[in-house]
């Protein structure tokens, strides 16, 4: 009998979430199918009880439903309850238990397939939304020694400092307050999706080892310009840790991890 597994988000067109974890079942001979659920933005809840009650096994979720996800949710890991959000859920015996693999996601991309250490390096994250949130503690669990959180809204990125502060050094500030030069630079913020320029100081980026956007497939983005003439030595967008962290979901879902390096290949894009 088929498995049913689906993503549910709104909107929902530009997903590839369906290939990939296609890819993955091909890839280890499961049954699966992989649906993209474009959910009212009013009626998550009533969707994924539909999706339950139709025998569905798991299902992602992308914006704006995470947070949703989150307080719908029976159970949830420490992931969920340090970042609020969810983007992960496996149905067991009817009950919804909620996971996040956007940080682990994002650390095994720069780690393990750009080969950029993580280990004591000084990194900033330009945003203060739920990306970020997601990322800071596996990031400070990878050995980081600093993260500065810079954004527009100063008391966001506070919010996350004074929250995860406690489990290494997170600082927080404004886009002007920014001073001296990063290992990694990371855009998390949704500047880049609109074709949006964000006001980093070109210091940033000297000597830094990697310039990292989190949207995907959107080629040289303002954020990688600016980093490529401001001295980044590498520019890498957020293809990988798309799909490490359906790597991560699939794994949790069906008790084997697939290979990512040929769906990464596949779905890249040149930053020309």
């Amino acid at each position: 009998m088929t498995d049913r597994y689906a993503l549910f988000g709104n909107p929902l067109g530009h997903t590839k979430s369906p290939f990939i974890h296609g890819e993955f079942a091909r890839q280890l001979g499961d049954d699966i199918s992989y649906e993209a659920i474009e959910a009212p933005v009013d009626g998550f809840a009533a969707a994924v009880r539909d999706f339950v009650k139709a025998g569905g096994k798991g299902f992602n979720v992308t914006v704006p439903f995470k947070v949703e996800a989150a307080e719908l949710a029976d159970e949830a890991h420490e992931a969920v309850v340090v970042c609020g959000a969810s983007n992960c859920v496996k149905v067991e015996d009817g009950q919804l238990v909620a996971e996040n693999f956007d940080g682990v996601g994002l650390v095994r991309d720069i780690v393990d397939n750009l080969g950029v250490a993580l280990k004591g390096r000084r990194v900033l994250f330009a945003g203060a939304g739920g990306a970020t949130r997601g990322a800071v503690v596996p990031f400070l669990e990878a050995g980081v020694g600093e993260i500065v959180i810079a954004n527009r809204t100063v008391s966001k990125a506070e919010a996350i400092r004074d929250l995860l502060g406690p489990r290494g050094s997170v600082q927080a500030c404004g886009y002007e307050d920014i001073s001296g030069g990063f290992d990694i630079v990371l855009n998390s913020t949704s500047a880049s999706l609109s074709g949006a320029a964000l006001p980093i100081p070109p210091a940033a980026f000297e000597g830094a080892r990697l310039a990292y956007e989190m949207a995907y497939g959107k080629g040289k983005t303002p954020f990688l310009e600016l980093a490529e003439r401001s001295g980044a030595e590498r520019l890498a967008d957020g293809v990988g840790m798309l799909v490490e962290q359906a790597a991560e979901a699939f794994a949790w879902w069906r008790g084997r991890r697939p290979d990512t390096a040929p769906v990464i290949e596949a779905m890249t894009i040149p930053l020309e």
